[in-house]
């Protein structure tokens, strides 16, 4: 089967999208009209009968001055990547990102290597016998996963190892899941923690109550994420970013992006962002108050959404990015300990690959970031 890519329509995307049992969202048409900032292209490989087997978003972010690009296509692109052949879906990828003016292109192949389950992780810290994950044998093991980041470097891509000419999107390689397919709630419940059921059940008696809200309840979300940014001391994005987000999101599927606010007496003491493709749903913002942590209202939100992205038929809820280390001193280890409670599982991806069309631009670009 030979294989032609050609500039697809967003509706021939979505359609391709929606035929398959999930996708990144990061991967779907209303995404370039999050990234505003960013030019877009909708690419499609087609094979001989003219039907389409393959997607991609390209995101192109110009150069300052000049009308060169880096290309991006952020948990993508969407193909056969266990085909024996890679090249042919990347030749002819590459060969037209370089006609659109692409200096470099950066991809994050959607394909896990390992799995580790939360008792295995459990163990590791406990026994402080590892200090990362890698070092923790793994409950599952893909050895293709290898096998694509061999061919991906016989063809002269780089695996990103941070940093790297991202412009600050460079998305997580481990990620934590909880996998719902073939279980009940009440096993998904009872594989929580003793902390964590307690505090779902602590934050049920105080009263807190999880309602799914509007676009008219962002500013609501924003004030608590601002106090998280504070406290966590990040750089928050602004107000405006997540309206875009809702309304590029909502008006391509009616599902795809929720609202969710946790109340205690009136007040909004934690929000979250949720996003749902096909069978995959997504915990992707969150923010919490500094006061009233004892009612434990993000543990009472995270309950509201996974009992959410079950009956939505999700079979994987996804709590999205953690760090690697296992160290109990490392400023990320309380982003794994927090999301170990739901005994889900960590997930390596195989990571960012860049290939520089210019090597010159690539290498410019690569030391303004790291300076940057």
């Amino acid at each position: 089967m030979t294989l032609r890519l050609r500039t697809i329509s967003r509706e021939e995307h979505l359609a391709y999208i929606r035929s398959l049992p999930s996708a990144s969202f990061l991967q779907c048409p209303s995404w370039a009209d999050v990234k505003a900032e960013w030019r877009s292209e909708n690419l499609g490989w087609v094979d001989d009968s003219g039907q389409i087997v393959g997607t991609a978003l390209v995101l192109y972010r110009q150069l300052p001055r000049i009308k060169r690009y880096l290309a991006y296509m952020p948990e993508g692109p969407l193909i056969n990547w266990f085909d024996h052949d890679l090249t042919r879906w990347i030749k002819p990828l590459l060969a037209h990102l370089k006609s659109r003016g692409a200096f470099s292109v950066k991809m994050g192949p959607p394909v896990i290597v390992r799995r580790w389950e939360a008792p295995t992780i459990k163990k590791a810290i406990a026994d402080k016998t590892a200090k990362q994950l890698r070092d923790v044998e793994p409950d599952f093991y893909d050895p293709r996963a290898d096998l694509v980041s061999a061919r991906l470097r016989e063809m002269g891509w780089q695996q990103d190892t941070g940093g790297g000419a991202g412009f600050g999107d460079v998305q997580p390689r481990f990620v934590f899941q909880v996998p719902l397919a073939g279980r009940s709630l009440e096993d998904v419940h009872k594989n929580f923690n003793q902390l964590w059921r307690r505090n779902i059940k602590k934050a049920e008696k105080a009263g807190v109550q999880v309602v799914v809200g509007g676009y008219e309840h962002l500013p609501a979300f924003h004030e608590v994420y601002k106090v998280t940014a504070e406290r966590d001391r990040f750089t928050p994005r602004p107000l405006e970013y997540f309206q875009r987000q809702y309304r590029a999101l909502a008006s391509e599927d009616p599902n795809r992006f929720r609202l969710y606010l946790a109340v205690h007496e009136g007040e909004v003491l934690a929000a979250t962002t949720f996003i749902t493709v096909g069978e995959h749903s997504w915990y992707s913002y969150g923010a919490s108050a500094n006061h009233k942590r004892e009612v434990r209202p993000s543990n009472a939100i995270q309950w509201a959404m996974i009992r959410d992205a079950f009956a939505m038929g999700a079979s994987v809820y996804d709590l999205r990015g953690i760090g690697s280390s296992l160290d109990e001193d490392d400023h990320l280890f309380g982003l794994i300990q927090f999301k170990l409670g739901t005994g889900g599982q960590a997930a390596e991806y195989i990571g960012e690959w860049d290939f520089p069309l210019n090597k010159m631009l690539h290498k410019a670009l690569d030391m303004y970031m790291s300076r940057r």
